[in-house]
């Protein structure tokens, strides 16, 4: 087991001194892999006063300083992205086939998008006698979830490094092992003293002391809903900005009659089952024409199926286990509201075969005959379990897609490019992938509703960090 007793403040690694600790686990095994230092209440305030303190300099530091550093940055992580890739696959779970790709490469590429935009910060738009010029908006507190840990450490800190900002990074408990070596990349490629700093802790009471920080201009989270209910609420008396990526119950409208029905539904089935359902934008709810339903819920079941269970350092593994103990039991407790609201169990379920009975596993499971009054319909699950549902027509569809809480996501598969836009453009998400559509990190990702509000990645994801000022002549 390793022990981690350091935080990364104003530029040094500094002994942890609350006393206490966060055990790290492997949920293919259990096992304790490794134990991380808390920050007292004492050092997350130092960390918000090194950011405090680094923020004058380093927002005036040259757009070409900024774009040279995060470059070097994407390129270390690139270097280092099998050391990266087995950290994440051991603290989260995910089959080590795709953590490389996925969890490391593609954040990689998304911080490198951002060195041409710290450009952006120097633009100035005329208005007639108006100037409006673009400043970074301060100190931000980046609060980090579990499920794509690197991804969104770097969807948080690309666009504030680029703007000019300073940070203070927390990232989840539960995987805080990758964040210790982006930390070691930020340290090695010549980050300014300050501008960011990494503290380990819960959110309560590490977190909510730095949302609470008078000194803190800005707050990033990522993680459910009622925690960014909570954040919002702390942020309020300081009048922070608040910038929340939440929740998801994402629908996936196929249009009736597809000559190749297949292929749609595959792509929906595959879109739930990656990273094992751990994923905010999985298009959880499956509405198919009722002239289609049954062919699709036997193709559901064929394809759910046909995907691997098991240990994520064997190659031939879809699906490793679920972060946790707790995430387990949770998403059990979901499959069994299930089955007493009456839905149809068509695979998966409660029960393991013995050979995962010692990991935090669940079968991708599939419900059918779900009705959007359903808990299973309208709660996130965050596990690999699909709703299928039928709908009479277009106009019912779209119907039971907007009738979420939620607004993250979402997916329209038809024969016709025009007649698909014109389905995505009703329905109330911040994302529609269409005929298969895949994640750019080009495009602002962010929702409606109880999904959040503000945006990342993209230019929309700089603008977050950014305050305008008009200078009138």
């Amino acid at each position: 087991m390793q022990v981690y007793d350091q935080l990364y403040i104003n530029g040094i690694w500094a002994p942890a001194q609350s006393g206490n600790s966060i055990r790290v686990s492997n949920p293919a095994n259990n096992e304790i892999i490794a134990e991380v230092a808390t920050a007292s209440i004492d050092q997350v305030n130092e960390a918000v006063d090194a950011a405090h303190q680094a923020f004058p300099e380093w927002s005036e530091t040259p757009a070409e300083e900024r774009s040279r550093l995060i470059k070097a940055i994407a390129n270390l992580m690139m270097e280092r992205r099998q050391q990266l890739a087995h950290v994440i696959c051991e603290e989260l779970g995910m089959p080590l086939k795709f953590c490389e790709p996925v969890q490391v490469v593609g954040p990689a590429q998304g911080m490198g998008s951002y060195a041409s935009r710290a450009q952006r910060m120097d633009l100035v738009e005329k208005i007639g006698a108006v100037q409006v010029v673009r400043e970074p908006i301060g100190v931000c507190a980046l609060i980090t979830p579990w499920n794509y840990p690197l991804h969104q450490i770097v969807g948080k800190c690309a666009p504030a490094l680029a703007a000019g900002c300073t940070m203070v990074l927390k990232p989840s408990e539960i995987t805080p092992l990758n964040a210790i070596l982006f930390a070691e990349i930020l340290d090695e490629v010549g980050v300014p003293k300050g501008v960011f700093n990494l503290i380990q802790g819960m959110g309560t009471p590490v977190g909510e002391a730095l949302l609470q920080n008078s000194k803190v201009d800005m707050v990033s989270f990522t993680g459910s809903t009622p925690a960014g209910v909570r954040i919002s609420e702390l942020a309020a008396a300081t009048v922070k900005r608040v910038c929340l990526e939440l929740g998801g119950k994402s629908p996936f409208i196929i249009t009736e009659g597809l000559p190749d029905l297949s292929t749609a539904v595959k792509y929906g089935v595959k879109d739930v089952l990656i990273n094992s359902g751990q994923t905010c934008t999985a298009l959880t709810r499956m509405l198919v024409h009722e002239s289609d339903y049954d062919e699709a819920v036997q193709l559901a079941q064929q394809f759910a199926e046909g995907y691997k269970v098991g240990n994520p350092l064997e190659s031939d593994t879809f699906l490793g286990p679920m972060s946790s103990c707790l995430q387990q039991q949770r998403v059990r407790d979901a499959i069994q509201t299930g089955l007493n609201e009456g839905a149809r169990l068509v695979t998966g379920g409660l029960d393991l075969p013995a050979h995962l009975e010692a990991g935090a596993y669940i079968c991708p499971t599939i419900f059918a005959d779900v009705d959007n009054s359903m808990r299973i319909a309208r709660e996130e699950i965050f596990g690999p379990v699909l709703c299928i549902m039928r709908y009479r027509d277009e106009a019912h569809a779209i119907e039971i897609a907007n009738d979420s809480d939620y607004g993250l996501s979402s997916a329209v598969w038809s024969n016709n490019n025009d007649d698909a836009v014109r389905i995505a453009k009703r329905i109330r998400a911040g994302l529609v992938h269409v005929n298969g559509g895949q994640f750019s990190y080009e495009a602002p990702f962010g929702g409606y509703k109880k999904s959040g509000n503000g945006r990342e990645w993209g230019d929309a994801g700089l603008d977050e960090y950014v305050e305008t000022k008009a200078i009138l002549f």
